[in-house]
């Protein structure tokens, strides 16, 4: 292929960086050598088009945006057109194609963190930065940086959607040149501050890690470890060490796997009745059957840990206390699918889990438990895992392939499904990250004896994100069937007088105070119009701004939209439009004429959509209206204004 490039040239350091990541990823012999087109063009240059997520962020890191020059060496060394690189590129909220301070940091100002705290970071940081993601100039040539102060103008911020930090609002996120990527939450506007000032190369991330190592789970739950499944080494278990994992009962239930043999294991997935956690609540053991037999070669497994759904972070927990626990379960799902070959999609907002993550990978496959001949039993596997770059849509299941092979995270058309015709156009099971820990527990104490927890399709346990207006915010683990007032009541109760609970998040439904007694089912919130979706339990008290809520969430599903699809590329646009005109006092035409708008929007996006983001991205906002939530034109209730 002719390639067509630009005059620019990549800095030393970003060469070095893309070179550095290709060698990382590709196999021996070609590692061998610096990868260039002309070494490695043409088929087998295209084929690893799947290493353009990590070789971007390799840039992204080594120098804090991507530049011409390394946008035309990745396409040189890739064989693909300039075009198509930068369009992948700018398709990341975390990736920057226009020079960037080094350091930059990430604000949330989402439903949970933007009226607890995080409008006043922002606030500081534009009178001490300036304006939002402006205004600086890149920093030192990091060919020449030196250690030190970073000198004027080398640290911007940027607004950004939920960090997955909901329990500890407000929370930031470091995203830093040459340096690990770090945390802050709870965050404090002279905290985050004083964080942009520290010089280059003090490991103030590992300080980060150390506030988050033992409080990753509500504190009335910690006490309570015999009562609890998913969550039971959480805070017990040493997330560093294999050996601490396996006194706590790690591999135990890869051994009996192994000694059921994979149409067994299936067989007690399907007396499970287990169904995907992430939302579409699909049938474990239906799934991994269907790949298993699936006659084409070779298979895939991927764990979907893009866990980006505004008010939602058990995931993260999952992956930070114990995340050993995910190796096993993806190690387990590889050897009953068939797959040799298994990745780990995580988000990139999650810093700390990924190094944790990486860490017990690296772990397992030096002790045996990941590699050629797996726990000395004869079946290969093993697991690579791959950030995501801030695309709320690559939790889409087909997106999320897309974007593991190299292109934009555009959902595909369904049929065909990713069973058969998944990454790289082969069979592959794609599984949520709390359902891969409930096979765990399934294969501990059976199928029959999961299936007695709950009932109909809602078996087993059940995590959820509760957050906001309660006294306790956290992850809390509840037998399906647990209603939401226990629920509640576990986390402390309400702060102040209850309005409302949102739940399953952005893409959920409203419950009013009189619907408390609904059974945490599939089945029971579906009878009063709700859902359980990714677990997400937001509470407002009669002090909260509803109206801005919603005019945020429609923005959080604006930005995200793909944009393949009119129905979701308009319909979220002006969706944002009527809520922002509702804010503001001033309708076109009537109030109630602009709410009919929105209902038609709804129905619209619900039915023409390709993909759940924009069939769903009307849910809060309808279900609010139905239940007359709104609030009535004026300042708002806690006398902010939402961005």
């Amino acid at each position: 292929m002719d390639l067509h490039l630009s005059a620019a040239e990549p800095s030393a350091a970003e060469r070095e960086a893309i070179d550095t990541a290709f060698a990382t990823h590709v196999p021996a012999p070609v590692h061998s050598d610096v990868p260039t087109r002309s070494v490695h063009g043409g088929h087998g240059a295209r084929a690893r088009r799947h290493l353009l997520l990590p070789v971007l962020h390799a840039v992204q890191d080594a120098a804090g945006w991507i530049s011409e020059g390394a946008l035309n060496h990745v396409a040189q060394t890739l064989n693909v057109p300039p075009a198509e690189i930068y369009g992948v590129a700018t398709f990341y909220a975390m990736f920057s194609v226009e020079p960037r301070a080094p350091r930059t940091v990430h604000v949330c100002d989402d439903v949970a963190c933007g009226p607890n705290g995080g409008e006043d970071i922002a606030a500081l940081l534009e009178k001490e930065l300036g304006p939002e993601g402006g205004g600086h100039a890149p920093g030192p040539d990091p060919d020449g940086a030196s250690p030190g102060a970073p000198s004027e103008g080398t640290s911007c911020w940027v607004r950004s959607p939920c960090l997955g930090l909901c329990e500890r609002a407000p929370a930031v996120m470091h995203q830093r040149a040459g340096e690990p990527d770090f945390s802050q939450a709870p965050a404090t506007p002279d905290d985050v501050l004083a964080a942009t000032r520290v010089p280059v190369g003090d490991p103030v991330a590992d300080r980060a890690d150390a506030r988050f190592a033992d409080t990753t789970v509500s504190a009335p739950q910690t006490r309570a470890y015999e009562n609890l499944r998913l969550l039971r080494r959480i805070g017990v278990v040493d997330p560093s060490s294999l050996d601490d994992y396996r006194s706590q009962g790690g591999y135990s239930a890869l051994r009996r796997a192994i000694d059921l043999g994979p149409t067994r294991v299936v067989k007690e997935l399907k007396d499970s009745s287990l169904t995907g956690r992430g939302g579409a609540a699909f049938p474990t053991g239906v799934k991994w059957e269907g790949v298993s037999a699936a006659p084409e070669r070779p298979h895939y497994m991927i764990c979907n840990a893009d866990e980006s759904e505004p008010g939602t972070f058990k995931d993260r927990v999952l992956m930070e206390g114990d995340p050993y626990g995910l190796v096993e379960a993806m190690t387990i799902g590889g050897y009953v699918t068939g797959a040799t070959q298994g990745y780990i999609y995580i988000r990139g907002e999650y810093p700390l889990a990924t190094r944790r993550l990486q860490d017990a990978i690296d772990a397992a496959r030096n002790r045996g438990y990941l590699g050629d001949d797996v726990m000395g039993e004869g079946f290969a596997f093993d697991i690579e895992l791959r950030r995501g770059a801030g695309a709320y849509i690559c939790g889409e299941e087909t997106a999320l392939l897309e974007s593991l092979e190299g292109y934009r995270g555009e959902p595909r058309n369904k049929p065909p499904f990713p069973a058969t015709h998944g990454l790289f156009g082969k069979p592959t099971a794609i599984n949520n990250v709390e359902t891969l820990y409930n096979v765990l527990e399934i294969l501990n104490i059976g199928g029959p004896a999961f299936a007695s927890v709950g009932g109909d399709r809602s078996t087993g346990p059940k995590l959820f994100c509760v957050s906001g207006a309660v006294g306790t915010p956290g992850v809390y683990e509840v037998d399906f069937g647990t209603t939401l007032r226990e629920l509640l009541d576990q986390a402390g109760g309400a702060r102040g007088e209850l309005r409302t609970v949102l739940l399953g998040g952005a893409a959920g439904g409203f419950v009013n105070p009189d619907q408390l007694d609904v059974p945490l089912t599939l089945e029971g919130t579906r009878e009063i119009g709700a859902t359980v979706g990714s677990g997400v339990v937001l509470v407002f008290d009669t002090e909260a701004d509803l109206t801005g809520t919603l005019r945020r969430i429609a923005a959080f599903f604006r930005d995200e939209s793909c944009g393949q699809c009119v129905p979701c590329r308009v319909g979220t646009v002006r969706q944002e439009e009527v809520l922002a005109r509702l804010e503001r006092d001033a309708p076109i035409g009537s109030r109630e004429t602009e709410l009919a708008l929105l209902e038609d929007l709804a129905r619209v996006m619900r039915d023409a959509s390709i993909c759940g983001l924009g069939q769903t991205a009307p849910a809060a906002i309808t279900s609010a209206i139905q239940l007359n939530l709104l609030d009535a034109p004026g300042p708002s209730r806690n006398g902010k204004v939402p961005h």
